[in-house]
């Protein structure tokens, strides 16, 4: 299926890549069909709540930040490779979220980034193997930040 058509069906919509925040490659392929793509915060239109989860955010907050932090990965994948119908495997995330000394739900937090990638690439291709840590803090204050690396028809 189309991943656009999926896209539309679900109600999802990419928002547009967000900047560099320093010195880095927002995107880079390597070997014959791998892409990887950087860390990206869960900001959309500007808007992201601040903070750690288990102390300033909920469970909730955080599943949807990681969420949206998916949709800024794929809005830069999208960019550098030009269309989301040439992802073959998502192979691998890392989801960074920052965390109060006694908050323990990191792998619920990255579900909200792994269901994005389920919803749109469908479970064959879209379940990838994951990391989800805890860190005592993030860039600018932001809750989660999400790293992938997809291979390429």
């Amino acid at each position: 299926m189309d991943v656009y058509a999926r896209m539309k069906d679900l109600g999802i919509t990419l928002p547009e890549p967000p900047a560099k925040a320093g010195l880095y490659a927002q995107a880079k392929e390597f070997g014959p069909n791998l892409v990887y793509i950087s860390g990206c915060g869960p900001a959309v239109e500007g808007q992201t709540p601040l903070g750690k989860l288990g102390a300033d955010l909920t469970l909730v907050q955080g599943y949807n930040c990681a969420r949206n932090a998916m949709l800024n990965v794929l809005a830069v994948l999208e960019k550098h490779i030009g269309d989301l119908n040439r992802v073959k495997n998502v192979a691998k995330i890392l989801v960074f979220v920052a965390s109060a000394d006694d908050f323990y739900q990191q792998p619920q937090v990255a579900n909200g980034a792994s269901q994005v990638l389920i919803d749109v690439f469908g479970e064959e291709v879209g379940i990838p193997s994951r990391s989800a840590v805890g860190t005592n803090a993030l860039p600018g204050n932001i809750p989660v930040e999400v790293e992938a690396l997809f291979e390429l028809k």
